[in-house]
């Protein structure tokens, strides 16, 4: 029961103190005068009554009322209601109060002097129930009393309204008396209390009704709530959801229950209290603990700037003062808006709650919403009333808590349970459960102070329940179902709402209020309006005083609660898991997960390993995590479980990883799961000496947080607590209780719950010891939590603190780091105190650092336990104790763990090595680390190849990683990256993660331009200072200080001759040099004679060997003598004729005498109509030293012209010729661009004055004299009579040219202008068929001299002055002489039209181009790291690096000049230094013009002449020694090559080399073994010696220096290098498209051969295959048995695993060769031998047959593009795919016949189409006492032969008898065991030369046919 009011107080303006015009209020009388002991008087009362200040007013203001809520000291709520009416003050009254203020007059005042003032008075009712509706009748009934002056006594009503006493809620007994009856009190204060017993038989509602009187004839009825735990709230809620809106409201709710200051403002104050009742009430049921002010007063406003949260209202009056809060969201009732400062950042509710609560909050306010839009709407869909809203709202906020706490309950571990039960809530395993860890909202919730007091309040398991913990308990299945359908869900909250309804109105109908309201004329008649009395104190005391005695004597109301368990709810676990948060396959994974632990245990160490990764990937769930601690249980016995190092070694690595991801709250439970085991498994390490698990996996921040312990105390001391009680119980009743609920475990909430029931029925002595016992088990609990806690703080080396680090990462002994534990660990473990920046951590300061974190721990758990104070006091004693002995254990195992021999890695391989290579630093032990490429990473399907652990090798050649993969699944298989230490681009430190291993590592990322990237990750054993050792050594291989320290120099040589050689070098003079040369020479010939043997050739599998022989065919000795005898070039006489053509053989002059371009004879005999002579004025290289020492240069041009010319020419590289068109006989000149002085001279017409000096006048002359000496060579030019006039040129050119010239005229026009950029694109047609479209590179040709162009293509080209070119009248023919020259140099010259020549200025990319281009290539085809931008594509990167369009350039300008050289025009090239691009050009051209060079010879002149005579600097290009390593590796050899590709892609028959030839050289003219490309020209290489003695001097015969030889000898052995497909077509000239489109990536640069590295060089191939090949299986010739196996890109070299079928054949036969011991044919032998069948017998086949006919030589000319996509080197099988596709794409002839050739035909599988004569089925004698069987014969005439299988469908053949070694076919007799039931002719005998074969038919007519068919198979042949 409960006073309906404390206290009743009359407050008035108080007229003695105001201040400044402002008023204050005084209490003039309260009632009762003492204070009620349980509540006291609140103080301030005045200041709420008139919050906005007292004032006093002209005009009288109606009554008003509004209830302000203060709370006092103890937290609780006091209900102030407020009654406020105007009073008149006489105005002299006024006077004289304001007098006494010095005459200082209230300007109001003054300017409005009406004869009355008003002044406020208020009646306030305090009390701690909050009835707004009761106070307003109340107090309005006193002032109705008053004003209407009624003749009942105010005394008499104060004192019942203070008397008043009503039940705090429905459930209270009944009490029959009244408290104060009528009869009982004195008759003269006529109190009239009534009891309203409305249907005497319902006793609850008696007293849910208390029907009050006040005695003044009214009468009201008090509804008081059934469960006081809900709260009341009439209309408000609904009320602010209509001021503020949905979304308002729920930013409210989200800012109150997260904690930030809210302020209500309205101009209404009792709004103001509505409004923070309603928020109150929807955050039910979690209670609002901070500020919480309705009402707050203008003179406080100050209250507002408080830090603390608070809900707070004020008058609008006040916004202004409200503006400059900075924190504080303030929500308008009246404009009905929220305004939030930018600096506040509120949760929300999670999704989908929040959306699911806007949802059904919006059909309760605003039904209509969802009909809107029909088409009929329904008729009433009218929101409910208001108080039925009201409590609708409430309900959804219900609802929503019961989803957001849902199985809170499972989460309480409960820590006493007496006295008082302790309980604390585990929020990290709330949150994990609930998959909502992340969540902002609910972990702010959970932290604050509403949810604490929520745990306090519904903690306990033994109390009254209300409505939401029955939702919780019962309601979540339903909650869940329904909670995607709103419908349902609103039904639901209906029905809430109708509980809420009926708590607060339990009765609706009954409206018994009777309360008088002032009359209508009293309020208008108030000018006679006496003041409020002051009314009589005694009387209402004695009221009081008789209603207390009363109480005293009535009986106790005792109120029993109804306390009971609560129920828990489902727990949470059915709950998670729906977001599908499951991995995909989770069983699948927990399957590893076991089988792993199982076998670990059961020491299947390989089945470990290999299921370990998959392990280590799979505990990245959380369901694979849990398993695993599961699993770990069962193997624990007693607390312990011992392990040898390897398996410990495992464990740790899984207890790491799983930690590895558990956040430091540990929400999912692993770590609190793993804390028991880490300190159950451990290894013996010695004499006594254990090391736990614990030691090795204290890396991980959870351990570190104080949170994490706590929790897992208090779930332990819960347990132990429940151990405790179930133990108490006797035996019998727990048996009981066990059998009745089905054997399911007691919660300890449910225990607890039945203890406290318990505790009254106990005695006092069972109750302390209750007490007691629970006090020890906390205690000796948080001790054992030291000793935890001590494990796994203090580290294995306790010189380093963990605490004392930030993060809880990155120690040494790391994480999962399988070396944790042994020596290696502890070597590097001194090391790192320098680095953690602790170096003078005692082990002291570790030990005192843990002390106190254990310290801060057992305080604040102890405390909250109630554990007393001498034991805490112990506990303090015992920690550093704890700590210490734990140190000293500690460093015991430290030391032993350090002896520890370290864990088997895997062994190191070695790599072979070619002849002469040695090892320069031994292997390092490292990782080979993923880049780019996705292949071998698994990524793209296959085996994870990468990661790879082996060593890296240094050699004197090569750069070698091999290893094995980590991955155990393909850890047979063997990883070898290596490239040249010369092709080296780029090297740079990185540091490294592993996945096995989590700490960071340094490595290396080397980049080689032979398109090969290794990323290394030194091993933990790999000492820095040896990585930095290696990197040194590496640098100074790859950067030699001369040429001469290359490997191709100092292969098979001791390191001291390099040098030796190097220092007599610089003194020789090049005379003596070549002398000692040419002695050495001889010596070596001499002992060659000694060494050489007879030639056997070797057979395919042991080509490797080759290197030992020298072939006879290879080296003419005699030519050797004589080229060795040579001294240089300068004794050159015309007589010494052998002499001269050896140096003609090296000068390339064999191929100048091919061309008709001279001869080297006497002068005298020189024919004089030869145009073009030999000079050898360069002999000594003095004109030039980058040409070579023989030129071409015009008969009529005398060498000092030269001498004189060659000074215009950048470099001194004048003009010669390099080729000569056979039929228009055009040439084709080289030479460097004009220096920028003689440019203008040389162009100018030579009529204009010249301000040039005479002497680069003359020289310009010369110069003209030069070119015009070229073009008169030409037969055209002297042919036309003199000055060529039009008709001369076309008649002599139609005369020379085929009619397909007519055709191309115009074209060249067309390539001119495209190469020069003009604007306008001239088609011409091509013969090949095709279009040439204009120039696609990038947009910087832009147009230069256009008119060249337009004139070839026989064009107007207009002036710009707009008038007729003159150009045009004078010449309309094609130029003699057409000079390449570079745009940027040709500026300023202008074009003479009377000269036969004509400049075409082109655009060239310049060498800085080249080499950016080509690092972006590298980067595109080999990315170091996969590209984390989407839209870097490996397309788009290759694009960016522009290589392709550098190509096109090329082959653009070559093209040109092959159609320029064509038509007869002679062509020059002469850009930049003549040795880049003029050199790609010139030999392009060449290759294209000339068929010869398409063959393995002719493309080694051209390489030799073009790029090596002339000068290319492959040096310095390929900055080879430490002086060009600034320059930069520019790859200039390598484009022209990419060209090549790209012309062989294009026409695959013309080429006698394969695409493997073109990489071959690709890789060797970087990788620095032979000496073929070193230096930069024939001057330097003489000087050094090397030109002449590549044949001449051998000193390790194994080793060869020139890349020829070694192509040479290697072509001999295998057909690697050959193109089957050469046919070439008698003097074709090829023109490729050249457009960007028409360009292929070349393979070159992007595949890789993992098993075995590059495959160019040719010896580790070979050794490698001898390796493998040591147990060869028997070659079955019976026939194929399936020999499938799994072909992995980017692992097996194609090539060599699915050869074309000519390689397979070629390699059967030799193999078939060896087996018959005949001595084996070469295999060039064989196919020319095969090539000259095939032609004779096309010719005599009367159908076309396609299978190798087409192979060998076709006349289909336009077929032969499309062609070539079939049987290039890696393509597809056999020749006969190449056959039917051609057909196919090509012509329509059908397939014709299969050509009879036996040889040809191996190449086919049998099949079911081939040739079968005769078929059926046979009985076979086996051999000697073996069974006849039946078998499927088949004879077959085609092949000549007769097979047999195991039945008809099978693919298999069984044998084969040779019908070539059958002697005769006879009938036979049945043998023993032939089948039964035969007749006897059915069997028959074959007998062949080795043995007699038996056979049985089915019956004799079938035995005759065998016979017959088998006769007339021999006697055709």
């Amino acid at each position: 029961m409960a006073r309906l009011a404390d206290y009743f107080v009359v407050v008035g303006y108080d007229l003695d103190k105001r201040v400044e015009g402002e008023g204050q209020g005084r209490i003039l009388q309260r009632f009762p005068e003492k204070d009620w002991e349980d509540s006291p008087f609140p103080q301030g009362i005045e200041l709420f009554c008139q919050p906005s200040g007292w004032q006093l007013v002209p005009e009288r203001q109606p009554a008003s009322f509004f209830v302000a809520v203060l709370t006092d000291i103890n937290s609780e709520r006091h209900y102030c209601a407020c009654f406020t009416f105007w009073e008149d003050l006489d105005n002299p009254q006024l006077q004289k109060a304001e007098a006494s203020e010095a005459d200082e007059v209230d300007e109001e005042l003054a300017v409005v002097q009406p004869a009355k003032v008003f002044a406020p008075k208020s009646l306030v009712l305090v009390s701690r129930l909050d009835y707004t509706e009761v106070f307003r009748n109340c107090l309005g009934l006193i002032y109705t009393i008053h004003v209407d002056g009624l003749t009942v006594p105010l005394e008499t009503v104060i004192g019942n309204l203070l008397t008043c006493v009503i039940p705090i809620a429905g459930g209270s007994q009944i009490d029959e008396s009244p408290v104060c009856s009528l009869d009982k009190v004195p008759q003269a204060l006529a109190c009239d209390w009534l009891l309203a017993c409305l249907q005497p038989g319902q006793e609850e509602r008696e007293e849910r009704l208390r029907t009050i009187t006040l005695g003044a004839g009214d009468r009201q009825v008090i509804q008081t709530p059934i469960n006081d735990s809900l709260p009341v709230s009439g209309s408000s809620v609904a009320q602010l959801f209509r001021q503020l809106g949905i979304v308002n409201v729920l930013y409210l709710f989200c800012a109150a229950l997260t904690e930030h200051k809210i302020l209500f403002l309205s101009s209404s104050y009792q709004r103001l209290t509505d409004a923070c009742r309603g928020l109150l009430a929807i955050m039910f049921p979690l209670k609002y603990s901070f500020t919480y002010v309705p009402i707050l007063p203008g003179k406080l406003l100050e209250v507002l700037s408080t830090p603390t949260p608070f809900i707070i209202g004020v008058n609008s009056f006040f916004r202004s003062e409200t503006q400059e809060l900075l924190d504080v969201i303030i929500a308008d009732l009246d404009g009905g808006t929220v305004t939030i400062p930018e600096c506040v950042h509120i949760s929300l509710l999670p999704e989908p709650l929040l959306q699911q609560t806007q949802t059904v909050l919006s059909m309760v306010l605003d039904p209509e919403l969802e009909v809107a839009d029909h088409a009929f709407p329904p008729l009433s869909t009218q929101p409910s009333a208001l108080k039925i809203q009201d409590k609708e709202i409430r309900a959804v906020f219900l609802w929503l808590f019961a989803r957001l706490f849902q199985g809170y309950r499972w989460c309480l571990h409960i820590i006493r349970i007496h006295p008082e039960p302790v309980i604390r809530f585990h929020k990290a395993a709330f949150l994990g459960q609930r998959a909502l860890s992340e969540d902002d909202f609910l972990m702010k919730v959970l932290d604050g102070m509403a949810f604490a007091g929520f745990v306090s309040e519904r903690g306990p398991p033994y109390r009254a329940t209300d409505l939401f913990d029955d939702l919780v308990a019962n309601e979540v299945e339903r909650i869940r179902h329904e909670e995607a359908c709103p419908h349902k869900v609103m039904n639901h909250v209906k029905e809430l709402a109708e509980q809420l309804f009926k708590n607060e109105n339990p009765y609706p109908a009954v409206a018994m209020h009777k309360v008088q309201r002032p009359s209508e004329n009293s309020q208008n008649a108030a000018q006679n309006q006496t003041p409020f009395p002051v009314l009589d104190e005694v009387a209402v005391q004695l009221f009081i005083d008789h209603a207390a005695a009363k109480l005293k004597t009535a009986p106790p109301v005792v109120k029993a609660e109804l306390k009971g368990m609560v129920p828990s709810g489902p727990p949470l676990g059915d709950i998670v898991d729906r977001n599908g948060n499951v991995m995909a396959n989770s069983a699948r994974r927990l399957e590893v997960v076991r089988n792993c632990i199982t076998y670990i245990f059961e020491n299947k160490m390989l089945e470990a390993k290999k299921l370990m990764p998959a392990v280590l990937r799979a505990l990245k769930g959380r369901a694979a995590r849990v398993c695993l601690t599961q699993e770990l249980n069962q193997h624990v016995l007693q607390n312990r479980a011992v392990l040898d190092d390897q398996q410990f070694d495992y464990i740790v690595r899984m207890m790491n990883c799983t930690l590895q991801d558990c956040s430091h709250m540990d929400e999912h439970g692993i770590a609190a799961a793993l804390l028991p085991l880490v300190t159950a498994f451990c290894r013996k390490l010695g004499a006594g000496i254990t090391q736990f698990a614990y030691s090795c996996v204290q890396e991980h921040m959870v351990w570190t947080n104080m949170q994490f312990w706590e929790a897992m105390f208090y779930s332990d001391v819960q347990n132990h607590i429940r151990a405790l009680y179930l133990e108490t119980e006797d035996g019998g009743s727990s048996e009981q209780q066990d059998g009745s609920g089905g054997g399911r475990e007691i919660s300890a909430l449910e225990l607890a719950s039945e203890q406290n029931r318990l505790w009254p029925t106990l005695t006092k002595e069972m109750q302390t010891e209750r007490v007691q016992k629970e006090e020890s088990t906390v205690f000796s609990q948080a001790i054992h939590y030291a000793n935890r806690m001590s494990y796994l703080l203090l580290p294995l080396d306790t010189s380093k603190n963990r605490l004392l680090r930030s993060s809880g990462l990155g120690d040494v002994e790391s994480v999962s780091n399988s070396y944790v534990t042994n020596s290696i660990a502890g070597s590097m473990a001194e090391s790192y105190d320098t680095e953690s920046g602790f170096e003078d951590a005692e082990s002291s300061d570790v030990a005192n650092s843990v002390v106190r974190f254990i310290n801060r721990f057992v305080d604040k758990v102890c405390n909250e336990s109630g554990v007393t104070n001498e034991h805490l006091k112990a506990l303090h004693t015992m920690i550093p104790d704890i700590v210490q002995m734990h140190i000293e254990t500690l460093d015991a195992v430290h030391r032993e763990s350090k002896r520890l021999p370290p864990i088997q890695k895997p062994k190191l391989l070695r790599p072979t090595l070619l002849p002469g290579e040695e090892l320069v630093m031994d292997g390092m032990r490292v990782h080979l680390i993923p880049d780019g490429r996705e292949e071998a990473t698994g990524l793209m399907g296959g085996p994870p190849l990468l990661p790879a652990e082996g060593a890296i090798f240094l050699t004197t050649y090569r750069l070698i990683f091999k290893g094995t993969p980590t991955d155990p699944l393909v850890g047979e298989q063997v990883v070898t990256r290596s490239f040249p230490i010369a092709s080296l681009t780029k090297e740079k430190r990185i540091s490294v993660t592993l996945p096995m291993d989590q700490f960071v590592q340094e490595g290396l990322q080397l980049r080689s331009c032979t398109f090969q990237l290794m990323k290394i990750a030194f091993d933990e054993e790999v000492a820095s200072d040896l990585a930095e050792v290696f990197r040194k050594h590496m640098h100074k291989l790859r950067y030699p200080q001369h040429v001469q320290g290359t490997f191709a120099f100092t292969v098979g040589q001791c390191g001291k001759l390099v040098v030796e050689h190097k220092t007599k070098d610089k003194n020789q003079s090049l005379k003596t040099l070549s002398k000692n040369l040419v002695k050495s020479a001889k010596r070596t010939i001499g002992r060659q004679y000694v060494t050489r043997k007879k030639y056997s050739p070797p057979t395919w599998e042991n080509r490797s060997s080759f290197q030992s022989e020298l072939d006879e065919d290879e080296i003419s000795v005699s030519e050797e003598v004589d080229q060795s005898s040579l001294t240089l070039s300068s004794t050159i006489r015309s007589s010494d004729r052998q002499t001269m053509s050896n140096v003609v053989e090296r000068a390339c002059c064999r191929d100048y005498q091919r061309l008709g371009l001279g001869t080297l004879s006497n002068s005298l005999t020189r024919s004089k109509n030869e145009p073009f002579r030999i000079s050898t004025v360069n002999r000594m290289y003095t004109v030039c030293r980058s040409y070579p020492g023989l030129l071409i240069v015009p008969q009529s041009i005398p060498d000092t012209t030269i001498q004189r010319i060659c000074r215009c020419y950048r470099q001194n590289r004048f003009p010669v010729v390099c080729w000569r068109n056979s039929r228009t006989k055009a040439v084709l000149l080289r030479s460097a661009g004009l220096h920028a002085k003689g440019v203008v001279g040389f162009f100018k017409s030579p009529n204009a004055p010249t301000a040039v000096p005479s002497q680069a006048d003359s020289t310009s002359l010369e110069q003209e004299k030069y070119l015009q000496a070229i073009i008169s060579s030409m037969p055209s030019y002297s042919e036309s009579s003199g000055r060529n006039t039009l008709s001369g040129f076309t008649s002599t050119h139609m005369s020379t040219s085929d009619s397909s010239d007519k055709l191309r005229q115009p074209k060249i026009g067309a390539l001119m202008k495209q190469v020069m950029g003009a604007k306008e694109d001239v088609p011409g047609t091509f013969s090949r068929g095709g279009k040439w479209g204009s120039i696609r590179g990038s947009g910087r040709l832009s147009a230069y001299n256009p008119d060249v162009g337009t004139r070839l293509a026989g064009k107007e080209s207009p002036q710009p002055n707009g008038g007729p070119s003159e150009a045009l009248f004078l010449r309309q023919q094609r130029a003699y002489l057409y000079i390449i020259g570079d745009k940027a140099q040709l500026k300023g010259g202008k074009q003479d039209s009377f000269q036969q020549w004509e400049v075409v200025p082109i655009e060239v990319c310049d060498v800085r181009q080249v080499k950016n281009s080509f690092k972006k290539l590298m980067k595109a085809c080999v990315p170091s790291s996969p590209p984390s931008d989407p839209n870097m594509s490996f397309l788009r990167c290759l694009e960016d690096s522009e290589w392709m369009a550098l190509l096109h350039r090329v082959l653009q300008v070559s093209v040109l000049v092959v159609e320029l050289l064509d038509t007869g025009s002679s062509v020059m090239v002469s850009l930049e230094d003549g040795w880049d691009v003029t050199t790609q050009v010139v030999s392009l051209v060449q290759l294209l013009s000339d068929p010869y060079y398409r063959t393995f010879d002719g493309f080694r002149l051209l390489v030799e002449k073009e790029w090596l005579s002339f000068g290319h600097r492959f040096s310095h290009r390929g900055a080879q020694t430490l002086g060009s390593q600034s320059s930069g590796f520019t790859p200039v050899f390598l484009q022209f090559l990419d060209c090549v590709h790209q012309i062989h892609l294009q026409f695959p028959m013309e080429f006698e080399f394969s695409q493997y030839y073109l990489k071959f050289l690709a890789y060797h003219y970087v990788s620095n073994r032979f000496r073929t490309f070193l230096l930069d020209s024939d001057y330097e290489r003489i000087e050094l010696g090397v030109l002449y003695e590549e044949k001449g001097e051998r000193k390790s015969p194994q080793v060869c220096k020139s890349v020829w030889d070694y192509i040479d000898r290697l072509n001999k052995k295998t057909p690697i290098f050959y193109n089957y497909m050469f046919s070439p077509e008698d003097y074709e000239v090829l023109r490729p498209y050249t457009f960007v489109s028409n360009l292929k990536v070349w393979d070159f640069y992007m595949e890789e051969t993992l098993s075995e590295g590059p495959s160019y060089d040719w010896e580790l191939r070979g050794r490698q295959e001898r390796v493998a090949e040591e147990t060869p299986e028997k070659p079955d010739t019976s026939g194929t048995k399936s020999q499938r196996r799994v072909v992995w890109p980017c692992y097996d070299s194609l090539s060599k695993v699915v050869p074309d079928a000519i390689t397979k054949l070629l390699h059967d036969l030799q193999s078939l060769e060896a087996e018959l011991g005949q001595t084996s044919e070469k295999w060039k032998d064989t196919w020319d031998k095969i090539k000259t069948t095939q032609r004779t017998e096309t010719k005599l086949e009367s159908k076309p047959s396609f299978s190798s006919s087409l192979l060998m030589s076709s006349n289909l000319s336009h077929q032969r593009r499309s062609q070539g996509v079939y049987l290039q080197e890696s393509g597809v099988g056999s020749s006969i795919n190449l056959a039917l596709d051609c057909e196919a794409s090509a012509t329509s002839t059908p397939v014709a016949g299969r050509p009879s050739t036996s040889t040809l035909y191996s190449q086919f599988q049998s099949t079911e189409s081939e040739n079968r004569s005769f078929e059926g089925i046979l009985f076979k004698k086996g051999a000697l006492l073996k069974p006849w069987k039946p078998r499927w014969f088949v004879l077959d005439k085609t092949k000549h032969q007769l097979r047999y299988y195991e039945s008809r469908q099978d693919k298999d053949c069984k044998g084969v008898i040779e019908l070539a070694d059958v002697e005769s076919v006879t009938p036979g007799t049945p043998a023993m065991g032939a089948p039964k039931n035969i007749e006897e002719k059915a069997f028959f005998d074959l007998k062949t030369t080795k043995r007699v074969y038996n056979f049985c038919a089915q019956d004799s007519l079938n035995a005759q046919l065998w016979m017959d068919s088998v006769q007339s198979c021999l006697s055709d042949a």
